[in-house]
């Protein structure tokens, strides 16, 4: 690669990448329509053609995809679909003990969750995901179905009772339960949509919610960050939101935002409130992508302004994914996935900054990786986004996932591996600790070695083609594990989850789906042959007793809803003061009836969707 050129010349290459961006070629004069989320797509796609790992949130590309914006028919013109996309191998509903956490029962998707519990009362959860519930609403603004007019949204939701119940439900603009308010339309905002959620409680009780706001083909976008109380009753309550980075313009977009409060007692900063995302900057001539920065910003006062923003990842412009944590002492970290140009792999990046976000270290890779592709007999977008936590004796953890060699006994990447999917190599979740506030690092482990050492179960095998013969159970793959997260007891017990592609089983694909897009995800015309798919299951591990659960209690197929194509960008664990873990993830073994969806009335059909679903356990 270009390990071989001198530091002076590379400092020059360097200087002139920031400026001009990936590469000065031919294919760069392509010009890019920066004020859509699809051009903006487009160009960060022409940068990976190039060789860089570097992707907008898959919540963000999701929503760049236009198809759904069709011109509904008239009201009250139901459909009835020729054919549902189901399979007799997946649930009827989330079986005990796993939670529903949205409450809607009109089949919206919910997807990209998070959790926070209150450190005073370890009976107060709140939750969040991105919220599609509005493109389910009956209601109409004059005489356009709200369905037409809502988008992805930023749902919340809360228990006072563990994660037994959960509250509420949003069913038109005037009753819009927990959605967060003055963002999106129909809740009063300025924005098409929005999403990209994250939690955390501070402690005093107050929970704040970090997303953003963005529109699908013009080009306004924020990150917004919103406060929520309790009342005497438990109810929580949001307030205004706050806008950061707020911009109107095509050459820039905030995306993937991560939030921290500081919440401990013994530090300088308490009651800090941090905020990292990515900024991803595009060229104003040609649209074309430059760089994307790791970005930051901190509140003193409960929330209500912010820094201005600052840029932290130093030299490593081609950067996604970023998560803060906060140690007992006030220091504050922020890790990501980014490169720096000039290395074949990307890494897990780390800065920290022991003045309450003022000032930043200069980046230290912890490891290097490679970037996982989407797993075998899948179609969903995944990604390489570490997560992480600081235990009470200041210990620092990072997780991530990489294509790893099935043959590998020890941590190491391999061209092999990022060239392209390979029946040689699958993604595994690692972790490394860091004893020493961050100055090193361990060289990182399996963090589910088991799951990594295992094949899929085939179920559901043979089936027969519509077409003729029969399809066989396919030879056998390794488990993938990906969308880490990580959460830290109060008693130092070290928790970390992910998705496992652990299950293959047959699916019958759609020769021909209905049009537009959004009517063509639940009517298929003509069904096609069966294809092998891999299912999910979720999985917690406690490092410090080496044990690991399986959450879920039937496997996830991630074809419904988005046809497979977004299950979410991360999952999310979490920790009360009991010891107990709080696991969420995106399942879609509930069943319910749709009628309105993205503007189109169709007549009561029974369809499975994406939802977040939430297990609360102990080791």
């Amino acid at each position: 690669m270009l390990k071989h050129i001198s530091v002076a010349i590379l400092l020059a290459l360097s200087l002139a990448m920031v400026s001009i961006g990936p590469r000065s070629t031919a294919a760069s004069q392509t010009t890019y329509d920066t004020n859509t989320l699809a051009g903006k797509a487009a160009a960060v796609q022409a940068a990976q053609n190039q060789g860089l790992e570097i992707n907008l949130s898959n919540f963000i590309l999701q929503e760049a995809d236009a198809s759904d914006l069709a011109t509904s028919p008239a009201p009250n013109s139901p459909i009835t679909p020729s054919h549902v996309l189901s399979s007799t191998l997946d649930g009827q509903t989330v079986q005990a003990p796993d939670v529903t956490v949205n409450q809607d029962t009109a089949a919206a998707t919910q997807n990209e969750p998070v959790i926070a519990v209150d450190p005073n009362n370890p009976n107060r959860i709140v939750a969040a995901s991105n919220d599609y519930v509005t493109r389910t609403w009956t209601c109409t603004v004059g005489s356009t179905p709200c369905s037409a007019l809502g988008d992805g949204y930023s749902g919340t939701y809360y228990s006072n009772d563990g994660g037994k119940t959960w509250c509420c439900v949003a069913t038109d603009p005037q009753h819009i339960g927990t959605l967060i308010p003055g963002v999106e339309h129909l809740v009063g905002g300025q924005y098409d949509a929005g999403g990209d959620s994250n939690l955390v409680f501070d402690n005093s009780g107050n929970i704040y919610f970090t997303g953003l706001g963005f529109d699908r083909v013009s080009a306004p976008n924020t990150v917004t960050v919103s406060k929520g109380t309790f009342d005497s009753n438990g109810n929580l309550h949001w307030g205004s939101p706050v806008f950061i980075g707020q911009t109107n313009s095509p050459s820039t977009l905030n995306d993937k935002p991560w939030t921290a409060v500081d919440a401990h007692a013994s530090s300088p900063f308490q009651g800090r409130v941090y905020v990292s995302w990515t900024r991803f900057i595009f060229s104003a001539g040609t649209g074309a992508y430059v760089q994307s920065p790791i970005i930051f910003a901190y509140s003193t006062d409960g929330g209500q302004t912010f820094s201005s923003p600052q840029l932290i990842a130093g030299n490593v412009l081609y950067s996604q994914g970023s998560h803060v944590m906060v140690g007992s002492d006030g220091t504050v970290y922020v890790l990501w996935d980014g490169d720096t140009r000039f290395g074949p792999f990307d890494s897990t990046w780390m800065v920290k900054s022991t003045d309450g976000g003022v000032t930043w270290t200069t980046p230290l890779a912890i490891a290097p990786l490679v970037d996982i592709f989407s797993p075998a007999n899948t179609v969903f977008r995944v990604n390489s986004f570490p997560a992480g936590d600081v235990a009470p004796n200041g210990d620092v953890y990072a997780a991530w996932s990489t294509e790893a060699l099935n043959t590998a006994n020890s941590y190491g990447v391999d061209l092999t591996c990022a060239s392209g999917p390979a029946s040689s190599c699958h993604a595994a979740v690692y972790w490394s600790k860091s004893t020493d506030r961050g100055a090193t690092w361990t060289t990182p482990r399996l963090a589910f070695p088991a799951l990594d050492a295992s094949t899929r179960t085939a179920s559901g095998y043979p089936v027969k083609q519509p077409s003729g013969g029969k399809l066989q159970a396919p030879a056998p793959q390794r488990v993938d594990t990906f969308f880490p997260a990580v959460a830290i007891s109060l008693q130092g017990n070290v928790y970390m989850s992910a998705y496992a592609a652990d299950v293959v089983s047959p699916w019958q694909r759609c020769a021909q789906p209905a049009t537009p897009t959004a009517v063509g995800r639940i009517n298929c015309l003509v069904l096609d042959n069966y294809i092998n798919n891999a299912r999910l299951d979720y999985v917690v591990t406690d490092l410090t007793t080496a044990v690991t659960q399986t959450v879920t209690t039937h496997p996830i197929n991630s074809r419904y809803q988005f046809g497979g194509g977004f299950i979410g960008d991360y999952t999310d664990l979490a920790v009360d003061s009991n010891n107990n873990f709080h696991a969420i993830w995106t399942d879609t073994n509930n069943q319910q009836t749709v009628v309105w969806w993205y503007g189109f009335q169709f007549a009561p059909t029974s369809v499975h969707q994406q939802d977040v679903v939430t297990d609360t356990a102990s080791f």
